[in-house]
């Protein structure tokens, strides 16, 4: 009968395991260098890759034999890093829409769009009324003041000359309040510049004006801050973001 104490017998040429490296109890670990991929060709030693090398992110696919990216694809030049993000806020960009000949600056079919609103957002749209309905109005009043200079040229004639020529002036503004209102309406970017410069030449009238024939020379105060309202607006962030949608669409 076996004593279980005795130590059975070891094999010729085996070892026993040395104490600590026992391997725990447990599903069999994978081995530390499982074998290559069929067709892997290792590196030649000493091999450090390229400078500046950066090992592609978890998951990536290489592309399939033959790619040659999308028609029309050009690789950025190097050292590229892509445009910066723009910063919180409002950034001025100049506009790089503007007309090339005389007909881009015309509104699209003419006038009779003019009460006709494009889906916008309400700043724009709010703006595109005020300044609508103030060309009309200066359109209407400038038809009156013509008649006021012909008759104050009979009286004073240096006064009514001035009179007269900020008339024609405030006319001609008028006018082109309307077009480039309708222009903007329409996406465009360089109507919205225009219209801001226009806020800017409608202070130097009223200025002039309230000094010349007690402010019959056309262009006032209310006036004014009304057209800087819409002014305004214009480059509220909803108004901007549909105006850099509207790039390139238009």
């Amino acid at each position: 009968m076996s004593n279980p104490s005795d130590v059975p017998p070891q094999q010729p040429g085996a070892q026993p395991p040395a104490s600590g490296n026992v391997p725990p109890a447990g599903p069999q670990q994978p081995p530390v260098n499982p074998s290559p991929t069929p067709g892997y060709q290792s590196p030649p030693p000493g091999y450090q890759g390229e400078p500046g090398y950066q090992a592609p992110p978890p998951g990536y696919q290489a592309p399939p034999p033959g790619y040659q990216g999308e028609s029309g694809y050009q690789a950025p030049p190097p050292g590229y890093q892509g445009q910066p993000a723009p910063a919180g806020g409002f950034r001025f960009e100049m506009p790089t829409d503007r007309p090339r000949n005389f007909s881009d600056a015309l509104p699209v079919g003419g006038l009779s769009g003019m009460f006709k609103v494009a889906p916008m957002p309400t700043e724009l749209k709010v703006s595109y009324w005020i300044w609508l309905i103030g060309g009309l109005l200066g359109l209407l009043g400038g038809i009156i003041g013509l008649f006021g200079s012909f008759v104050l040229i009979a009286f004073a004639p240096p006064i009514g000359l001035v009179v007269l020529l900020l008339v024609i002036v405030a006319l001609a503004l008028a006018t082109a309040q309307i077009i480039l209102a309708m222009k903007m309406k329409e996406g465009r970017e360089w109507a919205r510049f225009a219209l801001t410069i226009l806020v800017g030449i409608s202070l130097v009238l009223t200025v002039i004006g309230a000094g010349v024939a007690d402010g019959r020379a056309g262009g006032n105060l209310p006036g004014f801050i009304i057209s800087l309202v819409a002014t305004v607006l214009m480059w509220l962030p909803n108004a901007q973001a549909w105006f850099v949608a509207n790039r390139g669409r238009i």
